[in-house]
């Protein structure tokens, strides 16, 4: 439906590059330039405002890039609509996915495998971030479906709850704190590796401190790290107190590597979220996704 030179236009409109959009695409620049002076010798409009070495898009090109999202999003409908028309477990289509990092490690890897079983033909593509930055790339058309954890929720946003689990104080089994109680008082005096704004799991800690009434500049924050992973093994090679997911460290608790630090009052719960942009709910790969991985936790 859509042709080459629109998805040319959509990837320079994403990268607001040329040379990024024809690396992308296997294509020659002035190829991809070829392409985008044709679109816009047929519209009879500039889709494009050049500004020295970089480039925006015009109200035109805008609209434009507005219309192609939507052809595409129709586009992959038909494409799994008609597929599963004979028999549901030839369907076809492409899922792009996005997830923040403690389901994308912890949690899809088992659903994600038992879904491309049941559903050989769907290609999926999984993006790993932190929250803030996968709900970005759902409002950006970069995914079709994410599951985050959900602060304030956005009306152009719909929601389907998933799952929650917990986060937990924790340092290593060779740090001081290991097998201690913290009051509040000594919690704050605490130093601490936490993960990196955006994230989550920080979110989910400082909202909790936050009914506590604990600031964050209360804090005595050591480190930031961007990451579950780097945060797990900063801790395990360290002996400060950091917050992690508890599906992430469940070898390391098991094994005694990681030790839990209960701290006073402090219990911390977070509820993850399927999200769609609004007006989307109706794609019936992304329901048959959502179907699916609900039943997989259900199931366990």
């Amino acid at each position: 439906m859509i042709s080459f030179a629109h998805r040319v236009f959509m990837e320079v409109a994403a990268n607001l590059s040329f040379s990024k959009a024809a690396q992308v695409l296997f294509v020659t620049q002035p190829a991809i330039s070829k392409h985008i002076k044709a679109l816009e010798d047929q519209y009879k409009v500039p889709l494009f405002e050049r500004k020295g070495n970089s480039i925006l898009l015009t109200e035109a090109g805008n609209k434009l890039n507005e219309y192609l999202q939507q052809a595409t999003e129709i586009e992959r409908k038909i494409e799994y609509d008609l597929s599963v028309l004979s028999n549901l477990s030839q369907a076809a289509g492409h899922l792009r996915l996005g997830a923040s990092t403690t389901i994308a490690l912890y949690i899809l890897p088992s659903i994600l495998s038992g879904f491309q079983r049941e559903y050989a033909n769907v290609d999926v593509q999984l993006v790993n971030r932190n929250s803030e930055y996968i709900l970005n790339a759902l409002l950006n058309h970069e995914v079709d479906i994410g599951i985050i954890e959900v602060d304030n929720k956005l009306t152009t946003v719909s929601y389907k709850p998933f799952m929650s689990d917990e986060v937990i104080p924790v340092c290593s089994a060779k740090s001081p704190l290991a097998g201690k109680s913290l009051t509040l008082k000594q919690f704050v005096k605490t130093p601490l590796a936490v993960r990196e704004r955006g994230s989550g799991t920080l979110n989910a800690v400082l909202k909790s401190l936050s009914a506590l009434h604990i600031k964050p500049a209360d804090l005595s924050v050591k480190i930031r790290l961007g990451g579950t992973e780097a945060l797990k093994n900063f801790l395990l090679a360290d002996q400060c107190l950091g917050f992690m997911p508890r599906p992430s460290i469940i070898r390391q608790l098991a094994e005694g590597d990681l030790v839990e630090v209960p701290i006073e009052g402090l219990k911390i719960t977070r509820d993850f979220f399927f999200i769609r942009r609004k007006g989307t709910e109706d794609y019936g790969l992304t329901s048959n996704f959502i179907n699916f991985a609900l039943g997989h936790i259900a199931g366990k």
